[in-house]
């Protein structure tokens, strides 16, 4: 018998929200990439997209190194600019099992950076499931 695996839902990644109307924002996503629910974001300061957050400045997405936002669905990018929901503002609780970060954020304390740039905009994510 074969055993099917769901991917995560928006149920799975937000444990609670304020209110949908003041915590959620539509931006414009930066082509070139497949954003999976839950991906933690930057904000481009020059023209305004978003991107995975990386773990330190990247030449030419100055701004995007700071977490400012979290996927609230997955959006397919590859082909060119997108359109998605973004968590902007709190109060929320996120699972911080959900989270995905850029690829550049692989040690712990640097992780632990971008959840506490979360928390500044009262997107709180907890070690729960």
């Amino acid at each position: 018998m074969s055993v099917l695996t769901m991917a995560p839902t928006l149920g799975d990644l937000l444990k609670f929200e304020c209110n949908p109307s003041y915590c959620r924002e539509v931006v414009t996503l930066k082509a070139g990439t497949n954003y999976p629910l839950g991906a933690v974001l930057g904000r481009i300061t020059a023209s305004g997209h978003y991107r995975l957050a990386p773990a330190a400045l990247v030449a030419g997405d100055d701004g995007a190194e700071i977490a400012s936002a979290v996927l609230t669905e997955a959006v397919d990018a590859s082909a060119g600019d997108a359109i998605g929901v973004v968590l902007a503002r709190g109060p929320v609780i996120l699972s911080q099992l959900v989270l995905t970060f850029d690829a550049s954020v692989d040690l712990p304390a640097e992780r632990t950076a971008k959840i506490t740039q979360l928390a500044a905009l009262g997107l709180v994510a907890r070690a729960t499931s």
